[in-house]
């Protein structure tokens, strides 16, 4: 009996220091190398940095606020179609795109299975004070072809998966073992131990003369330059990756984040491992009263002419059931 529990000692003082350290938050083993490479996902290690922007373009990302995270996972890139298809083909999903969609108002018609995509407007007199010239409800529209039914996936594997609701990327996260990323954590991870700068890679756009990232070059709605070498989505990893070892935080697609947005949503937000508001708590000055989950990075339709949400700190939103054909997501555990 005496010899069991000498082999055994070793073996409950073990269980107990597990248990003690996670009831009181200490680190027994040392955490991975920020930006080690694990199954197509890089660490993030635990820490703290200043999370939102003092720019006056990002008013819903201020105050900027000390904010400190424990460690996870992240994708390395975006979820990619090919990533995507093998999750549809395992489990039959069928996304928000390809379902009607009834009205929010009683005895109107919904929608029809579609999603939005762009359309450059006609001409050249596009105002930029309204999005709707060059948004269309496209029947059809979902994530195999993004850009209506003429579109495909064909040979672009390695491409994003967009026209993906948060409720698809959602369930595509359950089904391969992950979450999506907190707000904090996706901008933590952005900002790669960097203090804020004016873009995520430093302060000049084009560092040396190079693109970082994909976005828009030229007259936008109406002309793309593709400076950058790409009019539309970008295959994942075109760009440098940040200092822990991510790609396209900025542009190409944006990203579902697990928060629901609110505008005011820094002003009372928790010191360590924040949540973001309720759903009840959900604001959107732009369309009061429907709530919104967060997206994060801009896409390839922000320049620094129109939409310069691809900047760190800045924030887009949409609704749950929402998909367009420049949103996607990456997933992290």
């Amino acid at each position: 009996m005496d010899r069991l529990l000498a082999r055994a000692a070793p073996w409950v003082f073990g269980a107990v220091a597990v248990a003690l350290g996670l009831a009181l938050g200490i680190a027994l083993w040392p955490e991975p190398a920020a930006g080690t490479l694990r199954g197509g996902m890089a660490w993030i290690p635990s820490g703290t940095f200043d999370m939102g922007s003092p720019f006056e373009e990002f008013a819903d990302a201020r105050p900027v606020r000390k904010v400190a995270l424990d460690g996870f996972w992240i994708d390395k890139t975006e979820v990619t179609n090919a990533e995507f298809s093998r999750f549809v083909e395992a489990t039959g999903y069928v996304t928000d795109a390809e379902k009607p969609q009834a009205s929010p108002e009683p005895g109107r018609p919904g929608l029809p299975p579609g999603s939005f995509v762009f359309t450059p407007p006609s001409g050249g007199g596009a105002s930029l004070d309204n999005h709707w010239q060059w948004w269309r409800f496209v029947d059809g529209a979902q994530w195999r072809h993004p850009f209506g039914p003429e579109s495909d996936i064909k040979g672009k594997d390695d491409c994003p998966v967009v026209q993906v609701s948060w409720n698809d990327a959602t369930a595509y996260c359950r089904w391969a073992g992950k979450r999506l990323p907190t707000e904090a954590e996706w901008e933590y991870a952005m900002r790669a131990g960097e203090p804020i700068h004016r873009y995520a890679w430093g302060e000049e756009l084009n560092p040396g003369g190079r693109w970082m990232a994909n976005i828009w070059q030229g007259r936008f709605p109406h002309e793309n330059t593709r400076d950058d070498g790409f009019d539309r989505i970008a295959p994942v990893a075109q760009f440098p990756a940040n200092a822990w070892g991510l790609h396209d935080m900025s542009g190409n697609v944006w990203e579902w984040c697990a928060d629901w947005y609110s505008e005011s949503a820094y002003r009372n937000m928790e010191s360590r491992n924040p949540k973001g508001p309720s759903e009840l708590a959900s604001n959107d000055p732009s369309e009061p009263g429907v709530a919104k989950r967060v997206q994060r990075g801009g896409s390839y339709l922000c320049s620094d002419l129109y939409c310069v949400r691809y900047r760190p700190g800045s924030r887009g939103k949409g609704e749950p059931i929402a998909a367009h054909c420049h949103v996607g997501f990456r997933a992290a555990k």
